[in-house]
């Protein structure tokens, strides 16, 4: 993954691709950042699940941005927040659709034997362990607990 950040960086800068260029920069800052408070505590360098969550949580910033500038009357900064997650969405796995989403559930629901709502963290771990940047974990959230037995 580190590997495709440096090539698409590579890419960006031979194509003159300004907002691309800054957007993989900034994906590698963050890794950076993330690296350094990983060997301050002790663990190596990020994992590819760690990394994917990183991505994800820097498309969510830039949802909440897009959304405050909307509101704020001011299109062309939403639009640069927009691009740039579309830019950090594209390092992501395939999204799982809904049915897919639902199947997992399922799974994990079984898998750790859930019986009500005080299992719901055990249902959301699975789901994290196994499907890192393929599944919307506010959305799986809400799945899991309208697929839980009420009790």
């Amino acid at each position: 993954m580190r590997e495709r950040f440096t090539t698409e960086m590579k890419a960006a800068m031979k194509a003159g691709d300004k907002r691309k260029l800054g957007t993989v920069r900034l994906i590698q800052a963050a890794l950076k950042d993330k690296d350094i408070e990983a060997r301050g505590a002790g663990r190596g360098p990020s994992t590819e699940a760690e990394i994917l969550a990183l991505l994800q949580k820097m498309i969510k910033q830039r949802q909440e941005s897009m959304a405050m500038y909307e509101q704020g009357g001011r299109p062309e900064l939403a639009q640069q927040e927009k691009e740039e997650a579309e830019i950090i969405a594209a390092f992501l796995p395939q999204q799982m659709n809904d049915a897919d989403t639902r199947a997992a559930i399922d799974a994990a629901i079984a898998e750790a034997g859930a019986t009500s709502m005080k299992d719901m963290g055990k249902v959301v771990g699975i789901l994290r362990a196994k499907f890192a940047g393929q599944m919307d974990f506010g959305k799986a959230s809400a799945l899991v607990k309208d697929m839980l037995p009420k009790g």
